[in-house]
């Protein structure tokens, strides 16, 4: 039975496989060829993601970036905040109606009924004002009191949490003795604070020793303030995120708590002032434009502010990571609880991006750097390639015949009769049974010339102001990788030239960068060193590669560069010169125009002229078609 799939269009809900390291490092070849910056690289394939061969993403930092901001947008986009201080007034008329059902149930009709449903109906109308008063209230229902007292203890939890985590108990409902030693400790925490804004060291361990029940986690006497500035940041941006005529009533019933006991209060408010001297309150009471319906409680809403400070503290994280070394510092955990299972693999992914190409063997630490290594550069100039001839029809790339015999190469595929001096490559089918010299024949071969290429490639700041240098240092890699594979008894050679002229390893291209300072275009220097690389070999064709996008703005004086724009009469005649030089000694020279001056063609057209070479104009794009089709077209022809 035939096996039916069924093929869907990606949504990016999919699961993919994850990148392995050859698709990390194709992804970052390009902004490492661009720059030459290994670090920059890696930072930006950090920072966006990259896609994967079979369709999807391994998402970047920036779409977690980008999905804590929906996540956040959505919650504000929920909840209406202001409904917190409807759901207190909604909990106060219920506390007075099972009071007054209560009454009404229990109590005769009489003197009595009237008087205590009279003090019922003489309390404050405004909710701060019904909370002072209801602490003190004489109860007649037990239900009704117990619905006070827990709205109480919720009240108390927002306000006292920074104070009370381990007081839960005491929490139920403060007793005297509870407000006490809340005191005490809230005078004990000033006097330690203040010590700190004065420069001091205070005792946080006889602090802790003493109180330490009551701040779980807090080991010393930053990560106490850290905790308690968070939790304090919370209500303060709660209040902040309120229309003026709610925040006012919220702070009137925060405030009405305190009824038992002025002097706590007083402690508080000079608490949030020893806080602001420390810490970077600002930051933790940043007010949010809530636009949803959704109804909140008071325990609710500050659930949802929490959160909102955790995912503006975690971006802060992320925005400040450079390098997947820095995600060690995120706690996984905070990551999953905030946006979910998979933001949480995602940045797993990011951690280990480096370690990856490691184990690869693309990246190597030397003395506490990270480095490519030799396998990653080939790697690199391999895709190149690949690139390069993606562009071509089959048709285009091959072995282009001419009318020469050659011997050494490859074997073709017709024979012909052996004539003396052809190399003894005998085609013995059918060969009858008495043998002649006519009777013989060989397989022809292909030419495969031997060839010594110097690639002179323009670093000067046109090329990189104009993008003509990531195409021609691809084009150098690709030249490279094709001559490692296809014809390794081929030599070749990179120079790069700006004001001077430097060889250049070819493993060294892919962290070669252009600067803006480099200035001239000094074809002078590099002819010269051109040639030096040149005589070094014996026999063979060899030949000049440029790529360059300007005529020659410099040439040298005595070893040193002179430059000058536009071009001097002696800088054209001693560039060619050296031109002359360089056929003299057999030496060809194809140039690549990346640049459609005038004063360009004219140069490179005396060139020509002197040289025999042949000229190109490219563009950027099809620069690679144009070299690496030319090379090997030249490399391999068959014999007649």
């Amino acid at each position: 039975m035939a096996r039916l799939s069924r093929y869907s269009r990606w949504d990016g809900t999919q699961a993919v496989p994850d990148l392995d390291a050859d698709d990390l490092l194709s992804a970052m070849s390009d902004d490492l060829l661009a720059d030459g910056d290994l670090w920059n690289a890696l930072r930006r394939l950090f920072q966006r993601g990259a896609q994967n061969p079979q369709g999807g993403r391994m998402p970047g930092l920036q779409d977690l970036l980008k999905r804590l901001k929906q996540e956040r947008q959505q919650r504000l986009e929920q909840y209406d905040l202001g409904s917190m201080l409807d759901d207190i007034k909604k909990k106060l008329a219920e506390i007075r109606d099972t009071e007054r059902q209560a009454i009404e149930k229990d109590v005769p009709p009489g003197a009595k009924q009237e008087q205590m449903l009279n003090t019922l109906d003489q309390l404050p109308q405004d909710p701060p004002g019904q909370i002072k008063a209801l602490q003190s209230y004489p109860f007649h229902s037990p239900e009704a009191k117990q619905k006070f007292d827990e709205l109480m203890k919720s009240l108390q939890e927002q306000m006292f949490k920074p104070f009370m985590q381990g007081m839960q108990q005491g929490l139920q409902s403060l007793t005297p003795e509870d407000l006490k030693r809340m005191r005490e400790m809230m005078r004990d925490l000033n006097q330690m604070l203040r010590e700190r804004a004065q420069g001091g060291e205070p005792d946080f361990q006889a602090f802790k020793d003493k109180w330490g029940q009551n701040f779980p986690g807090a080991e010393n006497l930053d990560q106490l303030l850290e905790q308690m500035g968070k939790q304090m940041g919370q209500m303060q941006s709660l209040l902040q995120s309120l229309t003026p005529g709610q925040r006012q009533e919220l702070q009137q019933m925060m405030q009405s708590l305190f009824m038992k006991d002025e002097r706590l209060e007083a402690e508080m408010a000079q608490l949030a002032m020893n806080l602001e001297q420390l810490l970077p309150m600002d930051a933790l009471r940043r007010p949010y434009d809530f636009k949803g319906d959704e109804n909140l409680s008071m325990k609710e809403a500050m659930r949802v502010m929490e959160e909102l400070q955790e995912m503006e503290q975690l971006e802060r994280q992320l925005r400040r990571a450079k390098d997947p070394g820095d995600l060690d510092k995120i706690d996984p955990a905070d990551v999953e609880r905030l946006l979910g299972e998979e933001a949480a693999r995602d940045l797993q992914r990011l951690r280990e991006l480096a370690k990856k190409l490691e184990e690869a063997g693309y990246l190597e630490n030397r003395g506490g750097k990270l480095q490519l290594t030799a396998r990653a550069m080939r790697k690199i100039g391999d895709k190149a390639l690949r690139e390069v001839f993606a562009h071509l029809k089959r048709d285009r790339f091959g072995r282009h015949a001419v009318s020469r015999r050659g011997a050494g190469g490859d074997r073709t595929d017709d024979a012909k009769r052996y004539e003396f001096g052809d190399p003894f490559l005998l085609d013995l089918r059918g060969t009858p049974v008495r043998l002649s010299p006519d009777d013989f024949e060989v397989w022809r071969t292909e030419l495969s010339t031997q060839a010594a290429t110097v690639v002179l490639l323009d670093l000067s700041r046109s090329m990189l102001y104009n993008g003509c240098f990531l195409p021609a240092k691809k084009v150098a890699l690709a030249l490279h990788a094709l001559i490692r594979g296809q014809f390794p008894r081929d030599s070749l050679y990179i120079v790069g030239f700006s004001l001077y002229a430097r060889e250049f390893n070819p493993t060294e291209l892919p962290e070669l960068s252009p600067s803006e300072t480099n200035i001239g275009t000094n074809m002078h220097a590099a002819f010269m060193l051109a040639r030096t690389l040149l005589g070094r070999q014996k026999g063979g064709n060899k030949q000049i590669i440029m790529i360059t996008d300007g005529e020659p703005t410099a040439h040298m004086e005595d070893g040193e560069a002179e430059f000058a724009y536009p071009p001097t009469r002696r800088t054209l005649q001693e560039t060619l010169k050296e031109v002359q030089r360089c056929t003299r000694e057999g030496i060809t020279i194809n140039t690549f125009m990346l640049e459609r001056s005038a004063m360009l063609a004219a140069f490179v057209e005396q060139m020509a002229k002197i040289n025999h070479g042949r000229a190109f104009f490219a563009t950027p794009e099809r620069l690679g078609e144009y070299v690496l089709v030319d090379y090997v077209s030249n490399k391999r022809r068959v014999a007649s």
